[in-house]
């Protein structure tokens, strides 16, 4: 091969890699701009989640409702040391959850506040839980201020009156909570499973399973 051959053949060749390299910038330059990371969609107007309430459960940790966000969540409210209606109230969500399988109970989260903060301690929540194996990673017994009691309450619709010597009179219902905070099953059925709360609930969870 001649040395003005050689020099051609080199010539070109750097052409070529001088046109793909302008290329491939040219092509960075005009790709689309890599997306941001999503934010959260902003909460339904009609979701619990809206207020804000200061919770502490029964292992001392603090969290807002709208933490509990993106499962289906059943709240309701109680007090430590009611005799009957409240322990009916708890062994009801339990019997709810056994008609749940594995995997629906396993997304399902439960919250439970108190009525009275004077005297349902972190401590007190805590033995409350432990007394009846609740799982931690999806119970939270919790306690808050009166005045945000009183502001959770009228959302769930439930009424209560202090009555004296730490008593209480109270409503009770389960309410059903999508994932996004919003009300969409409630029952007053106590000591068994409300079959017709069961379904929603049934239905409410295969929105987060499927």
């Amino acid at each position: 091969m001649t040395t003005l051959s050689r020099r051609s053949l080199l010539l070109a060749a750097g052409a070529s890699i001088l046109a793909t390299g302008t290329l491939a910038v040219a092509e960075e330059r005009t790709a689309a701009p890599k997306a941001a990371p999503s934010q959260a969609a902003p909460l339904p107007a009609k979701s619990i989640y809206q207020l804000s309430v200061p919770l502490t459960d029964q292992s001392g940790k603090t969290f807002q409702l709208a933490e509990r966000r993106g499962a289906p969540m059943i709240v309701s409210m109680f007090y430590t040391s009611c005799q009957y209606v409240c322990p009916m109230l708890m062994e009801s969500i339990q019997a709810t959850e056994q008609k749940l399988s594995a995997a629906e109970r396993a997304r399902l989260k439960v919250t439970l506040v108190s009525f009275d903060p004077a005297h349902d301690t972190v401590q007190v929540l805590r033995k409350t839980a432990d007394s009846r194996s609740f799982d931690s990673a999806r119970w939270a017994l919790a306690r808050t201020d009166a005045s945000s009691v009183r502001k959770l309450a009228a959302l769930l619709g439930i009424q209560y009156r202090a009555i004296g010597n730490g008593d209480f009179n109270h409503s009770t219902a389960l309410v059903l909570l999508d994932a996004d905070g919003q009300i969409v099953g409630k029952t007053s059925e106590l000591g068994s499973a409300d079959a017709e709360f069961v379904k929603a609930l049934k239905r409410t969870l295969s929105s987060v399973l499927n």
